[in-house]
């Protein structure tokens, strides 16, 4: 044994010591082995822990050593269910009797190695529940003979035994009692019927000892604290009572819910406890504050008991005393923030909190009318004393009452349903008065800037703002004046204070503003659109220009509103409340439709240092956005003069600047890098798009119209210019970065304007086409000196997308060019997008596009067929062949469906057509690419209905496609019923069943194209050709002819699941 013995010492210490190297897997791999043969080796593990130093003086074996013998025992008791055997239980408890007396009665108590103290605690506890119930029901009893001292001239109790049984109760009461602890591991019903025995053997036979044992040891602490801090004594020996008094308070909370209630609450335990929550000592206080919760909490059969025991301890009065006192020591205190007393009151919130939980659910679930009417009246007793935690000004103990006060807001909300008369003045005066504690509590706090502070503070603090507003709306729930009255009053208060020059502080003017920007969505009740800010009567939209809203009176959201704009708090110097009146104006655009004279002071200080011009960047880059929203929504509210003048109030924003960010590597492209993230010029596309609304708005005027937008564009296109002489190489990142903001900025700006009607109504207004042709010549210059590098492509597609969307067909002949460029370089990534834009001009254009798409559909169809034949190779290509599959059958599929499917059967593409459907017939067959499946025959629908009509209409007879109805039949549709019959195919699978459904729409619409010839089709060749009975042929032509689309798919669905459910 000796030789073991030295042999798992010598691996612990070898696994513990990084430098042994070679050995150290080795050692790992052993211990390994022992830990999980506990079954034998716990004999080894016991003599490791208790073996004495053959001195007297400690333990033999070193503290690792020891530790790792307490996890081997832990693995031997852990799990174990049955009985040990008696001559093993007896050993183990010898030797623990025995290590306990001589280190715990007669020694240090491992006071060299404290960690060992805890992880005896829990092994302990483990031999506990293996043992108690049947072979050491004494294990109290024969703890409790070695805790009082025999020498009077020491204390009554042993304090390290004290503790250790402290320890030892605390990590029973955790494995028998604590649902948060069994609810984080795996269930096993023989552990929980363990458990439950020892839970019910510790309650019938020691819990009146323990509880007594504990409260004495507790009682003699508190006295002994109490002189000891009378005579002045150390402060070593008084911590070391405060530690017992600590851990025994701890103690009593963690059995006193499960044990009898008439043990914990009794004449002697409570003064104790009332005793102890005003302790000097904080540990004591938050220990007895959480025992306290844990009585109040307890689950009671009887509502009169629950009841009893509230009366009993009278919580309210002494935690309202306390609240009072600790409140007053705050204000002592001033900014010396003290964080220790500050959890004390936040544990007294949470006292509070319980209490009126449940007092409040007594009187919403008890039958028992004399129980609620008291039980209401202890609870109008908390109320006030939990307003006054909520007005704490620590957000932790303000929070500690909200699930009290949204159980109480339930309540009132309750009662407000099944009764529609007026509140009584109790409710109506508590309502006020968490009211005003709510808009308190949503100021930020003076001393602090949300500016400089860390994200997590202002998120914290943004959640608590949502939290009070969730209280708000249920008081507006209750009584809807209240809250508007109470906005109304401090919003109005504040502005009026300012404008009369009267100081606000930063933090009260923030929050009259953000009020002003909630209060639509507070005030649920009012009306859409003009009508939530003025009381006018309902007008035609036709007429609405006609009306002068101004006459008509405000709503308080109008009231506020106008105070707002009229109290010049824009101009307030603190960043916060400055943002928070653009976030306001740029919310609520329909407000400045009734009242037209406040745009101006608006929009100056909008494009002041304020806001466009601060030099604040991060002001700069929320106002470019917040700017360019105001004028979006309000553009019909924005004259030409003034649009002339707001253009020229902003053209010094429109000069670009390149900052290049720091790669967090040298691996980083810098180019690459300067793209993903371009600084302020994200939001500066904001500005180029809000210009070209402002000049869009003078199209009566077309002439100046063209000149202004000129003189905008040509800076731009000059430094388009000087940018692309610089570029000599791909090392010129900053020219090329350059190229590119210009040429997106250059898209925003035809962004602003609007979309070129279809069809051109009469005396139609366009946008200064000639301007946007030298704009796009520009670009494409710009696209085919440096079609090389991929930002310069993508920023080409975008920018044309926004002219062509701009412009129509006017710039269609720089398109080909364009295709050539954009197609001469491009990596596989932006054939996607390529043909998103692709499918964008087909939708502008329609048959103006014809031309340049005969040109480009062969060579796109065989570049993109060669791609998909390729097999990916990794995650990534396979997501990239996936997307670019869909987005050709999207293609496809949006010229087949519009005015230029002739490019499918042109003398240039003819050829190509038969190669193109076989291919869609092999995507539409691809089970593993459901989406594509779908998509194919979506396309396959659209084809019967260009292809097969019976009789081509004369403007499309040279797009017509004699015999396409004879693929139809030999192909698609065959096709469509070998992917439901395929054994891969699952009709209970989400996405499958999407595929069923379009092809029962595929099926559909053959019938509907080819009617009598579709049904002989089915009936007499195909149907009978794939084995079935006439009769089902017939009543599947059938619905397929008499059911609408919704029926058939239906009908089509069920179908299609019972004949896959038959055997074959």
């Amino acid at each position: 044994m000796e030789q073991e013995i030295d042999r798992f010492v010598q691996a612990i210490l070898v696994a513990c010591d990084p430098s042994q190297v070679a050995l150290h897997q080795q050692a790992l791999e052993y211990l390994s082995h022992v830990q999980q043969n506990a079954h034998e080796s716990w004999r080894l593990a016991l003599k490791v822990f208790v073996g004495a130093d053959p001195s007297g003086q400690g333990r033999k074996y070193p503290p690792q050593a020891r530790f790792t013998a307490l996890r081997m025992l832990d693995e031997f008791f852990d799990n174990r269910f049955d009985r040990l055997d008696d001559d093993i239980f007896r050993s183990l408890q010898e030797s623990i009797l025995s290590y306990i007396q001589s280190e715990y009665v007669y020694g240090l108590a491992e006071s060299n190695a404290s960690f060992l103290r805890n992880k005896f605690s829990h092994t302990l506890t483990l031999f506990f529940l293996c043992t108690y119930v049947e072979q050491w029901p004494s294990f109290f009893s024969d703890l409790f003979q070695l805790i009082r001292n025999g020498d009077s001239s020491q204390p009554k109790f042993n304090r390290h035994v004290s503790l250790l049984l402290f320890h030892l109760v605390v990590e029973i009461s955790g494995e028998v009692a604590d649902q948060t602890l069994k609810a984080a591991r795996t269930f096993n019903p023989v552990r929980h019927a363990r458990d439950g025995r020892v839970r019910d053997a510790v309650r019938e036979r020691d819990a009146a000892l323990i509880n007594e044992a504990v409260l004495t040891i507790v009682a003699d602490a508190a006295e002994r604290m109490s002189l000891l801090r009378k005579s002045g004594a150390e402060s070593t020996t008084l911590d070391e009572v405060v530690e017992v008094a600590d851990w025994g308070v701890r103690t009593f909370a963690s059995y006193a819910g499960w044990i009898d209630i008439n043990l914990t609450v009794t004449p002697t335990t409570v003064p104790l406890l009332f005793s102890l929550l005003a302790d000097p000592s904080l540990a004591i206080r938050l220990a007895t504050s959480a025992a306290l919760l844990r009585i109040v909490s307890k689950g009671l059969k009887e509502p009169e008991d629950k009841l009893q025991l509230i009366n009993v301890l009278s919580l309210d009065q002494v935690i309202d005393a306390l609240e009072a006192k600790t409140r007053a020591q705050q204000v002592e205190r001033g900014s010396d923030e003290d964080e220790g007393e500050e959890s004390y009151r936040e544990a007294l919130g949470k006292l509070l909190n319980v209490l009126g939980l449940e007092l409040s659910k007594l009187v919403e679930e008890c039958p028992k009318p004399q129980v609620v009417a008291e039980a209401k009246q202890l609870l109008s007793q908390v109320l006030p004393i939990m307003l006054r935690f909520m007005a704490d000004e620590y957000d932790d103990t303000c929070c500690t009452i909200f699930p009290l006060l949204q159980a109480v807001l339930g309540t009132y909300k309750r009662n407000k349903k099944v009764s529609s008369g007026p509140l009584d003045e109790s409710t109506r005066s508590f309502l006020t008065s968490l009211l005003n504690v709510v808009l308190k509590k949503m100021r930020w706090d003076k001393d602090t800037d949300p500016a400089d502070m860390d994200l997590d503070d202002v998120a914290a603090f943004e959640l608590l703002r949502k939290d009070l507003r969730s209280f708000m709306d249920s008081v507006l729930t209750i009584e809807p004046e209240l809250v508007t009255q109470a906005i109304r009053t401090l919003v109005i208060s504040t502005l009026s204070s300012y404008r009369s020059g009267v100081p606000v502080e930063w933090h009260d003017a923030e929050l009259a503003v953000y009020l002003i920007y909630i209060f639509g969505e507070i005030s649920k009740s009012g009306g859409k659109g003009r009508a939530a800010f003025c009381l006018a009567p309902a007008v035609p939209k036709d007429k609405r220009k006609d009306v002068d809203y101004s006459e008509y009176p405000l709503t308080p959201h109008g009231e506020i509103l106008l105070a707002l704009v009229q109290s010049q708090i824009s101009s307030y110097p603190h960043r916060a409340v400055v943002m928070q009146f653009f976030e306001t104006v740029a919310r609520y655009n329909d407000f400045f439709k009734i009242r037209k004279d406040c745009i101006m002071p608006a929009l100056e200080a909008m494009v002041g240092t304020r806001g466009l011009h601060s030099p604040d960047i991060s002001v700069r880059r929320r106002t470019y956005y917040l700017f360019h929203r105001f004028i979006r929504e309000g553009r019909n509210d924005v004259s030409p003069q003034l649009a002339v003048s707001l253009v020229e109030g902003i053209r010094d924003l429109l000069a670009i600047q390149v900052d290049l960010p720091i790669p967090d590597s040298q691996e980083d492209d810098l180019l690459t890098e300067a793209i993903k993230n371009p600084g302020l010029f994200d939001h500066q596309l904001y500005i180029f798009e809000t210009v070209g609304i402002l000049v869009s708005l003078l199209y009566k005027a077309q002439e100046q119209q063209a000149s202004i937008l000129l003189s905008v564009v040509t800076p731009l296109l000059d430094d388009l210019s000087t940018n692309l002489a610089s570029v000599k190489r791909k090392e010129d990142v900053i020219p090329i970065v350059q190229v590119h903001h210009v040429i997106m900025a250059l898209g925003n700006i035809a962004k602003g304007f609007p979309d070129y009607p279809s069809p051109v109504p009469e005396g139609y207004s366009f946008a200064p086409l000639e301007v946007f042709r030298q704009v796009s010549h520009a670009i494409l210059v710009a696209l085919e000196a440096m079609n090389v590098f991929k930002c310069v492509r993508d920023a080409a597609r975008y920018a044309f997308a926004r002219i062509i969307a701009t412009t129509g067909s006017s710039v269609t002949d720089v398109i080909p060019p364009l295709m050539a460029n954009l197609l001469a370089h491009f990596e596989p990534s932006e054939l996607v997008d390529f043909m998103n834009f692709i499918g964008l001009l087909i939708h502008r254009l329609q048959k103006d596009l014809f031309n340049v798409l005969d040109e480009l559909l062969g060579p796109l169809n065989a570049h993109i067929t060669n791609l998909l034949s390729q097999p990916a190779t990794g995650i990534d290509d396979g997501l990239t062949h996936a997307e670019t599959k869909r987005s050709y059958i999207g293609l496809l599929t949006n010229i087949i469906g519009s005015g230029v499917y002739g490019v499918f059967i042109s003398e240039r593409n003819r050829n190509s057509l038969e190669p193109l459907l076989e291919n869609m017939c092999r995507l539409a067959q691809d089970m593993s690419d459901p989406p594509s499946q779908k998509a194919s025959f979506a396309f396959f629908g659209r084809a019967v209905q260009v292809w097969c009509r019976p009789e081509q209409p004369r403007e499309d007879s040279q797009q017509a496609l004699p015999g396409f109805e004879r693929f139809v039949y030999e192909r698609l549709v065959p096709t469509a019923f070998a992917v439901l019959s395929s054994p891969q195919f699952n009709p209970k699978d989400g996405q499958m069943l999407m595929v069923m459904l379009e092809i029962a729409n595929f099926l559909q619409v053959v019938y509907s194209t080819r009617k009598t010839e579709a049904h002989e089709f089915f009936v007499s060749v195909f149907l009978p050709s794939q084995g079935w009975p006439p009769h089902t042929a017939m009543e599947f032509a059938s619905k397929l002819r008499d059911l609408d689309n919704k029926g058939f798919r239906k009908y089509f669905t069920e179908f299609v699941r019972l004949s896959r459910s038959q055997p074959s």
